[in-house]
């Protein structure tokens, strides 16, 4: 094979093969059409269309979360890169591993202007490192240390492709494969000035993030509460959390920042793992910005880090045995109630299937869902890490092509649902095993929760008109029929509990809207 002579498109191709990635979520234009050629030359990454960028980049997003493997992107030049970058953002704030090959025009095209000419870099630089290929040979090396750079420091690479050296061919000489970097692990002298710290803390509070959200991590997470008597909360916006199955019932940080820092204001002791420093997601007038008192905050393990080993070395260090958690029947309400945000919490958390894994945005049900879902039987659950809107049905789209023999729930309300709507074509198009609940009360409603907060307590006519989706209404099931995913509307409690059942028992892809 050292002999054979490549075009650049398939010595990227077949570097990215070998470093482990599977998949290509593309939207590819001209200048990447060497690249769309070589992934039918060179096996092994399957390629999946996404009719929008950010489709694309949330599902690679989506992917990676599950495998913890990077996935791929294609994208055209600027234009296209920056119809990702939402997602992008939200994958960075998720530290996922994931790498964009973006194309470009010939280098000797460059100099002239065109009219997709832009600055990529500068766009790539805002979400992640960025390596531009500067010549046929480099291609190979450039790609894998992307891949490689992505997986070790859990982020976003990007890398910049002119179509000349895609279509330029020389000898390519294959490295050796290589597998995705563990994270890094936590020093034992860390770990034991914590343990001091904690045997010390009259009011204790443990927050967990990355990977002290799997199972182990939470399991050890409990005895360390049982022993200490410390309060258990997660990051508000976990990338991934293990929920049910007889897991302790651990609450995320409430979003909004008065009643986070309420919570946090008698704590003396704060542990840190695996999750950010908490702060006010906005800043507010008369709310601090840093919800934690001063000197009460100690770090365990950093997002990227190994928080589950060192949670597991911890709990051994503390001592203590954690109550098993029975798993209670989940609340579910009346059949003849109508449809509201906690209602239907209750009834998908009571009917949620073994090992689903749900993908999660929008507070209408997806705060009540969470709540319930500690009753419900186990499952993963992601949520929107970077805020940034569009992310839940990508998310649900990469993770059915990452476990394609787990059954996806995607629970999304309305209003950002219609950002990334092109999701629901690819889910058809790849045949996966996706039910999407839209949550339909036609209006954008957090941002009247916001205008409420800024003392707004009457909309006028334009306030009214920019957070309501109503004139005309969307109707979700005429859309999800034009892209080919079957679909019905439930006004009542027992219309969703026989719709999600029979979704999940037929497999998806799914619609129902959910009428509040």
């Amino acid at each position: 094979m050292a002999n054979e002579t490549f075009t650049g498109a398939e010595a990227l191709v077949h570097a990215a093969a070998q470093s482990g990635v599977r998949v290509c979520f593309a939207n590819p234009g001209t200048t990447e059409m060497p690249l769309v050629a070589a992934l039918d030359q060179v096996p092994g990454v399957r390629a999946v269309l996404g009719l929008q960028e950010n489709v694309c980049t949330g599902a690679a997003d989506g992917y990676a979360r599950i495998t913890g493997s990077a996935a791929m992107t294609l994208l055209h030049l600027g234009p296209g890169l920056a119809n990702g970058l939402a997602n992008l953002h939200n994958a960075r704030r998720a530290n996922t591993p994931l790498v964009n090959i973006v194309g470009d025009h010939t280098s000797w095209h460059l100099p002239y202007d065109a009219p997709l000419t832009s600055d990529i870099a500068a766009l790539a630089a805002t979400v992640g490192t960025v390596h531009t290929i500067t010549d046929r040979a480099g291609v190979g090396e450039v790609t894998r240390g992307a891949i490689d750079e992505a997986h070790r420091t859990l982020g976003v690479s990007t890398v910049i492709v002119p179509a000349d050296y895609q279509q330029d061919r020389a000898p390519q000489s294959p490295a050796a494969p290589t597998n995705p970097s563990s994270r890094p692990v936590v020093g034992s002298d860390r770990v034991k000035d914590v343990a001091a710290r904690l045997r010390s803390a009259g009011r204790a509070l443990l927050l967990l993030g990355g990977n002290a959200l799997t199972r182990p991590g939470q399991q050890a997470a409990a005895r360390i509460a049982a022993s200490t008597g410390a309060a258990l909360y997660s990051e508000t916006f976990p990338a991934r959390a293990e929920r049910g199955g007889g897991l302790p019932n651990i609450d995320r940080l409430p979003y909004f920042p008065e009643t986070a820092a309420a919570l946090l204001q008698d704590v003396d002791t704060v542990v840190v793992a695996g999750a950010e420093n908490p702060v006010a997601y906005f800043g507010y007038e008369g709310i601090p910005s840093i919800l934690t008192q001063p000197g009460t905050l100690i770090r365990l393990a950093g997002p990227a880090e190994d928080a589950e080993e060192a949670l597991l070395e911890l709990a051994d260090l503390i001592g203590g045995t954690a109550k098993t958690t029975p798993t209670s029947t989940a609340v579910v309400p009346n059949d003849d109630e109508t449809l509201t945000g906690q209602a239907i919490g209750q009834i998908v958390a009571a009917c949620l299937p073994d090992s689903a894994i749900v993908s999660v945005e929008g507070g209408t049900s997806g705060y009540p869902f969470y709540t319930a879902s500690a009753s419900a039987a186990a499952h993963t659950v992601m949520t929107n890490t970077g805020g940034a809107i569009g992310q839940g049905l990508p998310c649900a789209l990469g993770a059915a092509i990452a476990a394609p023999d787990r059954p996806i729930i995607a629970l999304q309300s309305d209003g950002s649902g219609l950002y990334t709507a092109q999701a629901l074509w690819t889910m058809s198009r790849e045949r996966t095993n996706v039910i999407v609940l839209i949550a339909a009360n036609h209006s954008y409603n957090v941002l009247r929760t916001e205008l409420g907060r800024h003392g707004n307590a009457e909309f006028g006519p334009q306030a009214e008109a920019l957070t309501s989706l109503a004139d005309p209404r969307v109707d979700w099931v005429s859309l999800a029929g034009g892209f080919g995913v079957p679909a019905n509307r439930a006004t009542r409690v027992a219309d969703l509990r026989h719709a999600l059942t029979d979704a999940v028992d037929a497999g998806g892809p799914h619609l129902i809207e959910m009428a509040i």
